[in-house]
Order: structure tokens, then sequence, then C-alpha cells
């Protein structure tokens, strides 16, 4: 018996939905997308079938919703031709290279021009698109973080906001807001309403900040320059959406029990915050998160999977130094673990065309 690539978990609602219609791409209102870097990578295939082949069969507005990585694969998606845009992602994104030690401005140029080429000329498709409304993550700093003048600074501030953090996330909201660039067509009324702790602020994403907010959703705190004065925003310092919603551990039970999030993942859980991902007990199988994914079909990649890949495990950040200066080797590495991801995308289309209960775990 053939082992399967992927794992597909579900909330209560969501697989009795499952077993009752299948998984049926009408029924999908919500796709997050995690922040994690190059794991992202691992789900070019499948985005690719996604928003090219399956969601097109039944048209219908959904809200797209990511933090770093996450938001540049949503903006992607909302692109004319998604599957050239997610190409182009996976291109640009394994074509990072840089010198030994860089510095924040030298990854802040490298992932500004990759943000350049990813939807430079495509604004007004992902801005327009009638199908997909983008909403962006990202995190603005307070106190502490709301003036930082030097790379010390910035140190010394995060330092504190992750010593408030490992007392419970509620104190990690005195460091940081939550400030969502949002299509206005999509009142995101499940997401309005306060869920948690963190002040939470949605401005219009438009044209003009488009670019910003997708670099401020990515700008890795002490690795790249935080980010300033982006247009119709409040004014101050902005950094990775990924802090406090790194697996957009979210409210989505509020949906409605019809309306199912489909949320393609790298890992078989959700961590609530970047913070979080040491402290095991933050996960989502504790309240009040566990109550909120009652609607959630999350798709990861199985363990037999993962030995598959070079290394045995997904593309992450540490390759950047495990490779070092050996650029070739690493991006081989990536493209390699893209290309043997089509059996994610595979295995869920024989999913879709004979659901299994059997094969559906508790999420």
């Amino acid at each position: 018996m053939t082992t399967s690539s992927i794992r597909i978990f579900a909330g209560s609602l969501a697989k009795q939905r499952i077993a009752e219609y299948g998984l049926q791409a009408a029924d999908v209102a919500v796709i997050p997308a995690a922040a994690g870097g190059p794991k992202g990578l691992i789900l070019q295939k499948l985005d690719q079938w996604l928003f090219g082949s399956w969601l097109p069969q039944a048209p219908r507005e959904r809200t797209l919703i990511g933090a770093s990585i996450g938001s540049w694969r949503m903006a992607a998606a909302a692109c004319a031709d998604p599957v050239a845009g997610f190409q182009r992602l996976g291109d640009l994104y394994c074509g990072q290279t840089y010198p030994e030690n860089p510095d924040t401005d030298c990854v802040t140029r490298e992932i500004s021009g990759m943000l350049d080429q990813l939807i430079g000329g495509y604004e007004q498709e992902i801005l327009r698109n009638p199908s997909y409304h983008l909403h962006i993550l990202t995190n603005r700093g307070l106190r502490h973080l709301q003036f930082t003048n030097s790379l010390n600074a910035e140190k010394t501030a995060f330092a504190r906001a992750a010593l408030a953090n490992l007392r419970g996330r509620d104190h990690l909201a005195a460091h940081l807001e939550r400030v969502v660039f949002s299509d206005q067509r999509d009142t995101l009324t499940w997401l309005q309403t306060a869920f948690d702790a963190f002040s939470t602020v949605f401005t219009p994403l438009q044209s003009g900040n488009l670019r910003q907010a997708l670099l401020a959703s990515g700008t890795l705190p002490l690795i790249m320059n935080k980010v300033s004065g982006i247009p119709a925003a409040p004014q101050g310092q902005y950094w990775d959406g990924g802090i406090i919603d790194y697996h957009l551990a979210f409210p989505y039970h509020r949906l409605g029990q019809d309306q199912l999030v489909l949320y393609p993942h790298f890992a078989p859980y959700l961590v609530p915050g970047w913070l979080d991902k040491a402290l095991p007990w933050r996960r989502t199988h504790r309240a009040p998160f566990r109550d909120w994914m009652q609607n959630v079909i999350l798709i990861a990649p199985s363990n037999d999977f993962l030995r598959t890949l070079p290394r045995g495990k997904l593309p992450d950040r540490k390759d950047f130094s495990y490779h070092g200066l050996n650029h070739q080797r690493r991006i081989q590495d990536w493209k390699i673990a893209m290309s043997e991801a089509e059996r994610l995308r595979d295995d869920l289309i024989r999913f879709i065309e004979k659901p299994d209960p059997a094969q559906i775990h508790a999420l």
C-alpha cells in the first residue's frame, strides 16, 4: 500500500461536511497562509493547482489572508495567472543570494528587489481580482518598539517583548499591535470583533501601499530594516506579521458551519506567534484556539514525505548558514523539494476524487 504524502486534519464541523458532501471547492470561503520563510516553498505545486485549477471550478468571493511569506503566496494567488505568480515567487525566493554575514541593508535590498519582480506590473490584478480579496498581516511597534533609532535599541526592545511573551501572549500585546492591510470589498466581520489581547487596526490595502505592506509583513526583526511611512497606515515602525500571527490562529468558527477554511500548511499543527515556537503548550490543541478550528481543513506534508526531501526536512532559513556561499547547492536542494511536492498535489487530488474519512485526523 502506497503511503500518502499528505496528512489531512479537520475540525468537527469540517469533518462532518466532508463526510456528507466530500471536499467541495464551493464550500471554501477562506484560505490562510502562514509565516515560515522557505518552508512555504513546499506548497508551490499544491498552490498552483488549487488556485489555477480547482478553486476556479467553483468561482466565488474568497478571503486570502497571510503573514510574511504567506502574504507573498496570497499575493501570487490573486494574480490573474496564479500559476505563473507562484512560479515567479518560487524562482525569486530560491534565487536569493547573500554574502557572508549580510547586514540589514543588504537583506532589505534583496527582499525589496524580489517583491518588485513578484508584483511589479501586477498590482491592479491583485487588488481588483473579482474572486480573491487579499489581507496582509503586519505588526506595528508599541512602547519601546515604537521608536527604535539603532540596532541595539531594537535588540533591547525585542528582548523585552520576548520576555513579556514568555509570561503570556497577553503581555506581548503591550509591545506590538496587529495591523491588517485589508481589501475594502471584504469586511472580515468574523475578524473585526476582538478575539485576543492584541489591538487590531484595519487599514485599506491600495496600490500606494501594497508593496510596502508586503515588505513589512516579511520584515524580520534585527535581520532587515524596519518599515515606516506606509501610506494610509498608522505612523510607526512595522515588522513581520508572523511575530503575533505565525500560523494565523484566528476565530474561524465565526464564519459559520457551511463556510470552510482550507489551510495548506507545512506543519501538522498551528503555533499562534513566532515567539511561541519553542513553547509547545501554546499550540492550538488548547483553548481557546481548539474551539476556533471547527470548520478548518488543514493539509500538511506527512513525515514519510519529509524523509524523502534533501537532508530529510523542509527548506528553512538555517539552510542559508548551512550552505554558506554555496548558493547553487542550496538552490538545487530547494528546487528538488519543490519538485517532489508534486506528490502533495496529486495525493490531495486523489482524496478529493475519492474521500476517505479514515484519512482525516482530528484538528
